[in-house]
């Protein structure tokens, strides 16, 4: 039987088969750009070629390293001084794309036998940017662990302080290190895990100041930012110097551990802190 001859389909034809496929079928990594069958992010949302995560909120966080999760000071929200017409604007579009009605979701956790404190932090969430509101769940959240003599698991991803809010945005980092501080005195144990991005005042406070400090792979992790470091030394700076794997290498991180053994090193870590630094 002799083949139909050939017939390229016209631009209509293609916008309209175009318009057939689904979103979000293939994904492209925004590290290494490969693109690929958005199946293979898995549940972790791990890119199959370079190990990158992508961003998650902290609902999804929370289920990855806890088995149960109690949350706490879920209604906290941005004191009403603060709320122009802007600004309210870009509160309700994040709470409604996040479900939080700030950009941290805090409680007491349990892995296994081991219960601690957690806190993530949602760059969903106005860039989980750190405003009032934040940064008094996550000095609670420390208080109350220090009461009840709790390890502290925090999971930062922030652009900043929250301009919005001004200088009691930037107060945030001051109380959040005080809570962080008498938590150290009481010898407990607080462990940082910085995600992508972990920049700006977060950087500069809390996210540094941890007992042991851990970070994804491939993690944005920098004070400034490339354009503002550029523009102040005058040189153009190595492409990966903000990365997790730099900072590595000069060390201000403990270590990197890619998502899917993130459950199980934070449940070794609190086991060996009980245990008084005694390895298994």
């Amino acid at each position: 039987m002799p083949l139909s001859k050939f017939t390229a389909p016209t631009s209509k034809e293609i916008s309209f088969r175009m318009d057939k496929i689904p979103d979000h079928i293939w994904r492209q990594c925004p590290i290494c750009h490969q693109s690929f069958y958005e199946k293979k992010l898995g549940l972790a949302g791990v890119c199959p070629e370079c190990g990158y995560g992508f961003r998650l909120g902290a609902q999804k966080r929370v289920e990855l390293v806890a088995d149960q999760f109690e949350p706490i000071d879920v209604d906290l929200k941005a004191p009403t001084q603060f709320q122009d017409t802007k600004y309210l604007a870009k509160l309700a579009k994040a709470r409604q794309a996040t479900e939080l009605n700030e950009s941290v979701l805090t409680g007491i956790a349990r892995t296994g036998k081991q219960r601690f404190g957690l806190g993530v932090m949602d760059s969903r969430f106005i860039m989980g940017s750190l405003g009032s509101a934040t940064g008094e769940k996550i000095t609670r959240l420390f208080e109350k662990c220090t009461r009840e003599k709790l390890p502290v698991i925090l999971f930062t991803a922030s652009g900043g302080a929250r301009m919005q809010e001004g200088i009691h945005s930037l107060m945030q980092m001051a109380k959040i290190s005080q809570a962080v501080a008498e938590h150290s005195v009481a010898g407990l144990l607080y462990l940082a895990v910085l995600t992508d991005p972990t920049t700006g005042g977060v950087t500069a406070s809390y996210a540094m100041q941890a007992d042991i400090i851990l970070s994804e792979p491939r993690t944005l992790i920098g004070f400034a930012g490339r354009r503002v470091i550029e523009q102040t030394i005058h040189q153009k700076p190595p492409v990966d110097f903000q990365r997790a794997e730099t900072l590595l290498k000069h060390g201000f991180l403990d270590a990197i551990v890619p998502r899917a053994e993130l459950k199980t090193t934070l449940a070794k870590l609190l086991r060996w802190h009980q245990k008084g630094g005694q390895a298994e």
